[in-house]
C-alpha cells in the first residue's frame, strides 16, 4: 500500500476502535445534550491549537445547532501567532477569564478539546466549567495523555477534572505513518476524529430532544434556502453569542 491507502486504512481502523470503546462515552455525552437542548440550554465547545477546529465545527454552520457557541480566542489559536499560542495555552489563569466572557448556565454542556490534555488553559476551562455547574466533557487523546505529565500546577490533566472522557483513540504523538527517510510520522487523526465525535453528539442529542417533544433550531446552509430562515435565528441570538 502506498501511503494513501496506508493513512485511510489508518482511520478507518481508528474509527473501528472509538465505536468499541468510546460509544458509551459519546452517548452519555449526547444525552447531557439533548436534556439541555429540551430544556432551552447551550452547548460550549472549547479547544487550544488545533483543537479549536473542533470548537469551529459546531458554530453557525450547515446541519448546526443554533444553541452551540465555540469558545474562542486569538491567543490560543495558530492564525496570528502560533508559537504565542502554543506557550499561552500553558498558562494558568487564562481560562477563567475568558470563560466569563460567555453567559453559561447551570446544565449547559461545556466539552473541551485537548490531544495531549496536560496544559493548564484546557483543564482550567474543565475545571471553570464545572465551578459553573456545567456538565464538561473531555475530548482527548489518552495514549499521548497518559505517557507525558501535567503542565498544570496542581499536577491533574485533563481526564482528571472532566466528568466524562472520549478517547479520540490516535496514537502517542498523534502523527501515525512513519515513513522510510523521515524522522517523525505523518498523518494525524485528533482532528478528523474529533470532528466526527462532536457530529455523533450532536445528531445523537437532536434525537434525544425530538423524543422530548422539541425541535432543536437549526441552521440551513445559506447557499440554498437558508437565508431567511438563519437571519431569524441570527435576530434572535446575535445579542448573546458573541460570535455572530
Amino acid at each position: 500500500m502506498n501511503a494513501m491507502e496506508q493513512f485511510l486504512e489508518i482511520t478507518q481502523q481508528t474509527i473501528s476502535r472509538l465505536r468499541a470503546a468510546q460509544w458509551d462515552n459519546i452517548a452519555t455525552v449526547a444525552g447531557w445534550l439533548g436534556e439541555a437542548l429540551a430544556h432551552d440550554g447551550w452547548l460550549y465547545v472549547f479547544g487550544t491549537g488545533h483543537s479549536h477546529l473542533v470548537a469551529e465545527e459546531v458554530f453557525y454552520r450547515a446541519g448546526g445547532l443554533a444553541h452551540a457557541v465555540p469558545m474562542l480566542d486569538p491567543r490560543i489559536m495558530l492564525h496570528e501567532n502560533a508559537i504565542e499560542a502554543t506557550y499561552t495555552e500553558r498558562e494558568s489563569g487564562f481560562a477563567a477569564d475568558l470563560i466569563s466572557k460567555y453567559p453559561v448556565a447551570a446544565g449547559d454542556v461545556l466539552i473541551v478539546v485537548s490531544n495531549s490534555g496536560r496544559n493548564a488553559v484546557p483543564i482550567e476551562m474543565a475545571l471553570a466549567g464545572r465551578e459553573h455547574g456545567l456538565r464538561v466533557a473531555a475530548i482527548l487523546n489518552r495514549a499521548q495523555s497518559d505517557a507525558w505529565p501535567s503542565r498544570h500546577p496542581s499536577g491533574r490533566k485533563l481526564a482528571d477534572v472532566a466528568e466524562v472522557v472520549i478517547d479520540n483513540c490516535g496514537p502517542n504523538g498523534d502523527a501515525w505513518l512513519e515513513l522510510p527517510g523521515m524522522a517523525g510520522a505523518i498523518g494525524s487523526t485528533s482532528s478528523l476524529i474529533g470532528l466526527l465525535i462532536i457530529q455523533l453528539i450532536q445528531v445523537r442529542a437532536v434525537e434525544l430532544a425530538l423524543a422530548r417533544g422539541v425541535a432543536p433550531e437549526m441552521y440551513i446552509s445559506s447557499n440554498t434556502r437558508g437565508d431567511d430562515h438563519n437571519e431569524r435565528l441570527l435576530q434572535k441570538y446575535r445579542s448573546r453569542i458573541r460570535h455572530l
